[in-house]
């Protein structure tokens, strides 16, 4: 079966995982992967649950913007329900899988952008979406967006171009989807579990980000904040060290290398 005809049991056949992936739902075409997750996390879908999609019509990344889905990426999407206290370790874990995976598929080196990109030669190549459901004191559910250029023909949408890449484009010929995807599920489910045993993500995270020690332009809301990012904190939240030398921190946000 060609990469241009995928179904669940060719995406996940010989998957080496417990619960990630192993209830895949495949669609050709979709609005976002993180709507029919969400419906399938209200349904009470087993925890691992992947909706893996060729195509979103309405894909969406962070701050409401427009994620491009084009065929022959990977748009995906994970339900997860997790202990409270492991909530704000999501994106880390996600950004992790999706720098493992890539590397360990095509060798290629990635780096992280906080609070959640993940960049190849100084562009994005992934964009993840945490969505959850929760209160102060439990998680209704939560859920993992993934969207990976992956055979995206960079050329054909030269309004990103500057900013964005495929692995295709940076490795000069098409990529496997499902090897990346398989990759991507044995990296998620080990990192959740280790989680789960006590094991931090942190320092790992933290040791990839190429956003520390840069001037940076932080857009918080409709204010900008320019100065010095000196650290991340113990939740994954942004350390930013004005000119004035006042400390300000960020839980969200979007920063522009300067």
């Amino acid at each position: 079966m060609s990469e241009q005809r995928l179904d669940e049991v060719y995406l996940t056949n010989e998957l080496n995982t417990k619960f990630i992936g192993q209830n895949l739902l495949y669609f050709a075409s979709v609005t976002s992967t993180n709507d029919i997750a969400r419906q399938q996390a209200l349904r009470k879908s087993p925890e691992g649950t992947a909706v893996f999609a060729d195509r979103q019509t309405s894909g969406r990344g962070r701050l409401k913007r427009e994620w491009v889905s084009p065929e022959g990426n990977i748009a995906v999407s994970v339900v997860l329900y997790p202990d409270r206290k492991y909530l704000h370790f999501l994106t880390m874990l996600a950004a992790l899988a999706v720098q493992r995976s890539i590397e360990k598929t095509v060798g290629a080196q990635c780096q992280l952008k906080w609070p959640n990109d993940v960049l190849i030669n100084g562009k994005k190549v992934c964009g993840i979406l945490l969505e959850s459901k929760a209160t102060a004191d439990s998680v209704e559910y939560a859920i993992i967006g993934i969207g990976i250029n992956v055979n995206m023909q960079m050329a054909d949408y030269p309004e990103i171009a500057a900013i964005a890449t495929s692995l295709a484009a940076e490795m000069g010929r098409e990529v496997s989807r499902r090897e990346l995807l398989r990759n991507l599920f044995v990296e998620m489910e080990k990192l959740y579990l280790s989680l789960q045993a006590g094991e931090s993500l942190l320092a790992e995270w933290r040791a990839q980000l190429v956003t520390i020690g840069k001037k940076v332009h932080v857009r918080s809301g409709d204010e900008v904040f320019d100065g010095f990012a000196e650290a991340v904190a113990d939740d994954g939240s942004l350390l930013l060290r004005c000119a004035d030398g006042k400390l300000l921190e960020f839980n969200a946000g979007d920063v522009t290398l300067k």
